[in-house]
């Protein structure tokens, strides 16, 4: 009988959703300690998922999801350069 293949799932920090993780864009904090968009899905770090929307994000901001995941404070900047990034994948 042949395996049935699973489906990798996650939950969106601002929906709460579970999802595919193909569905979702991983953010990810690098060994570096920098936190940025993961498109690959594949950098080395803490890694959190998220929609590709915007409502999600602003969810996940409100409640400090991403801080909590990431286990780190997120910069200002950092959560703005997010943003930009989500709204150019949400025009496409």
């Amino acid at each position: 009988m042949a395996r049935k293949k699973t489906i990798p799932l996650r939950v969106c920090i601002g929906c709460q959703e579970k999802k595919s993780k193909k569905e979702l864009i991983r953010i990810v904090r690098t060994p570096e300690d920098t936190i940025e968009i993961d498109f690959t899905g594949k950098r080395s770090g803490r890694g959190t998922y998220i929609c590709p929307t915007l409502s999600c994000f602003k969810q996940a901001v409100k409640g400090k999801r991403i801080e909590k995941n990431l286990q780190r404070p997120v910069s200002p900047e950092v959560k703005e350069r997010l943003e930009k990034a989500l709204k150019e994948i949400e025009h496409h």
